[in-house]
């Protein structure tokens, strides 16, 4: 049962992706919650670790937030998915019995990578995000931490470290196109969906590899 609400998650998520341009409405707003929080779901009846199950119905959440209009929205999506990625952290730091920073020994290449693309962000990003520059700020710390408690895992969740970089790449581009390229821009539906893609394959492959199905 668990495998098979993890398909429909898998085939909800494809199925929204025609509607990630479009505009808002609830019926979209559903859909986009449907693939996450059907993960959290199958991962719960798995008897699936908390901390996994937590942080997927936080991510669900953010879904639904994100994909409603209005500043208030944004912060409580932003909020959620702050919230998501602590429990991630957590949970990996406790499979791995490391800190963060040891991301930085294990892989050094991609940390240095992350950790400049993280101080970059005070260039091209922070100075467009207006009032929001600091929770935006501290999502962008919070989101550093899981790509380096990601690299701390053992060898048998390399589904979670890929999982985590690709959230990182989503989060990347979404803040390309929500503070740089805004709705009118021609780039904007391309960047919508490389977002959905490198989403659902960043929550797919962490429910995989911390023990989605138990």
């Amino acid at each position: 049962m668990p495998a098979w609400i993890a398909y429909v998650a898998i085939a909800a998520a494809i199925a929204y992706l025609p509607m990630t341009d479009r505009p808002n409405s609830l019926l979209r707003s559903v859909w986009k919650t449907v693939p996450v929080a059907a993960l959290a779901l199958a991962a719960w009846i798995a008897g699936g670790p908390a901390f996994l199950v937590a942080a997927l119905f936080l991510s669900a959440l953010g879904d639904w937030s994100l994909s409603r209009n209005g500043a208030a929205s944004f912060l409580y999506g932003l909020s959620a998915f702050a919230l998501s990625h602590i429990v991630y952290i957590l949970h990996m730091l406790a499979i791995s019995g490391a800190m963060p920073w040891e991301g930085f020994v294990l892989f050094p290449l991609f940390a240095i990578a992350m950790f400049a693309v993280t101080v970059s962000t005070e260039t091209w990003l922070i100075p467009h995000t207006g009032a929001m520059k600091w929770p935006v700020r501290a999502y962008v710390v919070i989101i550093l931490t899981m790509g380096l408690s990601a690299m701390t895992l053992p060898a048998g969740h390399l589904p979670a470290l890929i999982g985590a970089g690709l959230f990182v790449a989503s989060d990347l581009i979404l803040s390309i196109e929500l503070f740089r390229l805004g709705d009118k821009h021609r780039l904007t539906p391309l960047a919508s969906k490389l977002v959905w893609i490198t989403y659902i394959g960043a929550q797919v492959g962490l429910f995989w590899g911390l023990g989605g199905l138990g």
